[in-house]
């Protein structure tokens, strides 16, 4: 039967939940439902529950079942879970997949019990759970099965995870349960603080991915948004431009850069000289932020550097660690 069976990554994001298979990606959808708030049931998930976001009546309740990278709300997790696997498995599935999901570096055993449970409630037929680091580093093909010291940098929407890795396993690492959401809510802050405008989250994000940098740019962009003027309450246009947004970002981008200094501190000399060497992988969808490995470089005196697929490397090594499985094993989880 085993050879029926389907093998799936999967790494359960707090934006976005993402399925590999092989080299695909076979899901990428936000990590969002809608549901009926009086019967607690689901009516959509994905694109379409994030494009409702902020326009539903009272009766819908848009949620994030994750939280800081961790299961807020279980059953919504079971109900988003199980239409994952329904879709990228078809309606008639007769062999259950065998699944790997990661969870964040740290999570508690009730944390990781609650993703373990709430997979296999969902339909897989065996579920293995690998820290969020160590998926992405074998996502980016990193050489951690040797005893050189290998450090990457995942920074998620809900956290931040800092991990040195050598034979297969995790040497030192850090996790912040900040990220991505972070860095909106300080621009929501700016915005507010500087224009006396009430934004919303998506605007924040979109603010961030088109002119947002972590270091001052030669070239200065802008961008017009709408927003709630506080005092009126009536809608109000305002500009923002880059400058402004690297402001308002620098106290989050603080934080990250010191759990990445505090994992270097605690990380043994000998692996120290390998990452100065090698440089820090810088991975997440957090990576896309212009300038982010210039300012990791100048402030860690480690040279930092993009990956080529940090947003889905980590979904990617989640499948190729089923392959390593007898390597990796003693270093994975347990539940």
């Amino acid at each position: 039967m085993a050879l029926f069976t389907k093998d799936l990554g999967i790494d359960l994001g707090t934006y976005f939940i993402r399925v590999a298979e092989g080299n695909h990606i076979l899901l990428e959808e936000p990590n969002v439902a809608a549901i009926v708030t009086e019967e607690q049931k689901m009516v959509a998930w994905g694109q379409e529950a994030q494009d409702m976001m902020g326009r539903v009546p009272e009766s819908l309740e848009i949620s994030r079942p994750l939280f800081n990278g961790v299961i807020a709300d279980y059953e919504v997790t079971e109900y988003m879970l199980e239409a994952v696997l329904r879709k990228v498995g078809g309606p008639m599935r007769i062999f259950r997949p065998r699944v790997m999901i990661t969870v964040p570096h740290g999570v508690t055993s009730v944390e990781s019990r609650a993703v373990h449970e709430a997979i296999l409630q969902a339909g897989s037929r065996e579920a293995i759970l690998i820290q969020h680091p160590l998926a992405a580093a074998i996502g980016v093909d990193l050489p951690i099965g040797t005893p050189s010291g290998n450090m990457i940098l995942c920074l998620g929407a809900g956290s931040t995870q800092a991990a040195v890795m050598a034979m297969y396993g995790i040497v030192a690492a850090d996790t912040l349960r900040a990220g991505g959401m972070a860095l909106d809510e300080a621009i929501i802050s700016y915005v507010r603080k500087k224009y006396g405008l009430i934004i919303g989250q998506l605007t924040a994000e979109q603010i961030k991915v088109k002119i947002g940098a972590a270091v001052p740019q030669d070239q200065e962009d802008s961008i017009n948004i709408q927003g709630q003027d506080q005092v009126s309450g009536l809608p109000r246009p305002a500009t923002l431009t880059t400058g402004e947004v690297v402001e308002a970002l620098q106290s989050p981008l603080v934080d990250i850069v010191e759990t990445a200094r505090r994992v270097l501190e605690k990380t043994p000399p000998e692996l120290v000289s390998d990452i100065i060497d090698r440089g820090v992988a810088v991975t997440g969808g957090g990576a896309l932020l212009r300038g982010i490995d210039k300012l990791l470089t100048k402030e860690l005196g480690v040279p930092a550097y993009l990956v080529d697929n940090p947003t889905v490397c980590t979904a990617e090594g989640a499948f190729k660690g089923l392959g390593m499985f007898p390597l990796i094993r003693r270093n994975l989880v347990t539940v």
